[in-house]
């Protein structure tokens, strides 16, 4: 019996193979307890909430303004710990 018989849905990794399938393909924002919420009045777009982002969930909009991708934002705070100016508020979801 072969491994793909034995375990359902597994798949041989090629040589410099990814082990598994990048956020994008999977919405895992429902994990999050709280999610950020941006204060667009305090907001100055210095952008470091994205740049701090570990999951690259802060997107910019057209106008420079960061937004929250809630599809994929776990909620660990690291945007509100990192804004100079504190325009963003942790909330519950």
């Amino acid at each position: 019996m072969s491994l793909e018989e034995k375990l359902p849905g597994w798949k041989e990794i090629p040589i410099g193979g990814i082990p598994f399938k990048p956020s994008t393909e999977y919405k895992t924002g429902d994990w999050k307890v709280f999610k950020p919420v941006i204060n667009y009045e305090k907001c100055t777009k210095c952008l470091f909430c994205h740049i701090y982002c570990p999951d690259g969930a802060i997107k910019i909009k057209e106008d420079g303004y960061p937004e929250p991708d809630y599809d994929f934002c776990k909620g660990c705070g690291i945007c509100a710990e990192e804004c100079p100016v504190k325009a963003i508020e942790m909330v519950k979801d």
